[in-house]
């Protein structure tokens, strides 16, 4: 109660001390016009006369103001709505004023003296909210000697919430000092007193003569490409990279220091994840009942969770690995009591299992994700593959059809594309299993095929992580082999809208933007940890592309 109270009377105090310097402006000011009008003659110049009609000035503009805003904490004191609502104020003063001279004061100065006084009163109550404005952000800067140097690339909006948000807070851990933009027409600009210095390409020399410590990417709609060259350049300068929110990711709030990220997964790939707005194309779940194979998979526990807030009828979750169906269930549900009747295990090879399966839960749509996936292990055990992939796709299918299933959506691999390997081989024989399936029971039976996903079990990233962990060294197996990545959710979403939009024999693709060198994300992800990690090329496997 007494800070509230210590607050309210500073408030109080602080409109008072700006009421009281609007009224000396107009008593200076009536002081001021009226020299003007007798053209500095001392001797003319009527000192009560003068002070009455400034106080009375004063007085106007004290009860005329708040009518306008004034005084009364509407706006921010000197910006610029404070300072239109002042000179919205001192229209109708000035107005005042000269009637109240006139005809109620005696003409105590001349006429055209209150209405040069408006102009001049107006003047120097801009310059005092100027001033004062100039002094407070100076007062709430950062400390230099705590909070890290920063350049800010870009010299947009985005840019400008960016610095104006470092300069707002006394405490704040990061300190504009330059401004980058690749832009000519902005060479000259300045963003509440930080320079545009030069482009992307005066980054190494800027940084060292402002001894920089970050590069904050103050672009909300930044390419991919830009990310990628912008955080090499800032790695090879000994710099920090941080990025603002995408605009997706904004829903059009303005930047804070909070939203300032390091760089994540899908920066570091060099692709943003699409926003494929499942729910407006998912009504043909909503209260079906759904099954998904390979449940406790990277993609399938996502799928499960993606589809649980849809609102089917009931999930059946079938997988062969009881904790992963645990891990999943406790993942939705908050606990993992394995009670749940949708909660299977089974194996898709085994076809007179999947049998009772589909007599108990009678499955309306199915998404199949179980798979075997490894490319090496596959290699050498190619038979594994031919039975889960082939063999236990064409159990589903066969069962499928035979219960009257309505959608159908296999989950396959880009390595299915002109397949050199056991598992692209596999996975393509799946497709075409899928679209014969299709073809025989005239329903949108379809595949749907996608890249790496980041960090699903096996994938390339927490391979790196666990080896830079480990102190090194990081393997590629060589240096020019590219991948197409997505994240986790992003896949799921994919294979969502496949379900309601594709067409019976179809293979979907997303558009997964340009292919990532692996190479160059085993360089980015050594530069994120800090640590001096050798990097090995060890060869194409076997069936690698």
């Amino acid at each position: 109660m007494l800070r509230l109270m210590n607050a309210s009377a500073y408030s109080r105090r602080r409109f008072a001390l700006q009421a009281s310097h609007d009224g000396l402006c107009w008593v200076f000011a009536v002081l001021m016009a009226t020299l003007l009008r007798f053209e500095f003659e001392f001797s003319r110049v009527a000192k009560f006369d003068v002070l009455l009609v400034g106080l009375t000035a004063a007085l106007l503009q004290l009860f005329v103001g708040p009518l306008f805003g004034l005084y009364i904490h509407r706006y921010r004191y000197g910006s610029m709505a404070e300072v239109i609502a002042t000179a919205s104020s001192v229209i109708p003063v000035t107005v005042m004023l000269a009637i109240v001279n006139r005809y109620f004061l005696g003409h105590r100065v001349p006429v055209s003296a209150t209405f040069i006084g408006g102009v001049i009163a107006l003047f120097f109550m801009c310059i005092g909210r100027c001033c004062w404005r100039v002094w407070f952000d100076r007062l709430i800067r950062p400390d230099h000697s705590t909070a890290d140097r920063v350049i800010v690339f870009g010299a947009g909006e985005g840019g400008l919430q960016v610095i104006r948000a470092m300069l707002g807070q006394r405490s704040g851990k990061f300190v504009p000092v330059a401004l980058l933009d690749d832009n000519k027409d902005v060479a000259n600009l300045r963003i509440r007193g930080i320079s545009v210095m030069g482009g992307r390409d005066d980054l190494s020399r800027i940084a060292a003569r402002l001894d920089v410590q970050t590069l904050v990417i103050a672009m909300p709609s930044a390419s991919a490409e830009l990310l990628r060259e912008l955080a090499a350049m800032a790695d090879e300068a000994g710099l920090k990279t941080l990025v603002v929110p995408s605009v997706t990711d904004l829903f059009g709030s303005p930047i804070g220091i909070s939203d300032l990220r390091p760089l994540t997964e899908s920066d570091l790939l060099g692709r943003r994840e699409i926003n494929t707005d499942v729910e407006s194309i998912a009504g043909y779940l909503t209260g079906k009942r759904v099954l998904v194979t390979g449940a406790g998979g990277s993609i399938g526990s996502e799928l499960c969770r993606q589809l649980h807030r849809l609102a089917p009828a009931s999930l059946v979750m079938l997988d062969r690995d009881e904790s992963a169906l645990h891990a999943v269930e406790l993942s939705i549900e908050g606990r993992a009591l394995l009670e749940d009747p949708g909660l299977v295990v089974a194996c898709i090879r085994d076809g007179e299992r999947l049998r009772e399966v589909f007599n108990r839960h009678q499955p309306e749509v199915i998404f199949h994700a179980a798979a075997l996936k490894h490319l090496p292990l596959l290699e050498m055990h190619p038979d594994e593959g031919w039975k889960t992939n082939v063999l236990g796709t064409e159990n589903l299918l066969r069962l499928a059809i035979e219960f009257g299933v309505e959608r159908f959506v296999n989950i396959s691999t880009d390595t299915a594309a002109d397949p050199s390997s056991v598992l692209g081989q596999t996975k393509r024989l799946a497709e075409q299993l899928t679209a014969q399936a299709a073809a025989e029971s005239g329903r949108p039976f379809l595949s749907v095929r996608f890249g790496n996903v980041l960090g699903s079990r096996g994938s390339v990233l927490p391979v790196f992580r666990a080896q830079i962990e480990a102190g090194g060294p990081v393997t590629v197996t060589h240096p020019e082999v590219t991948r197409f990545f997505m994240t986790i959710p992003e896949a799921c979403e994919l294979v969502i809208q496949a379900g309601a939009l594709g067409s019976g024999g179809e293979v979907m693709v997303l558009d997964m933007g340009e292919p990532v060198r692996i190479a160059d994300l085993a360089r980015r992800l050594i530069t994120e940890s800090g640590k001096k990690i050798e990097l090995v090329f060890t060869g194409l496997r076997p069936g690698e592309k």
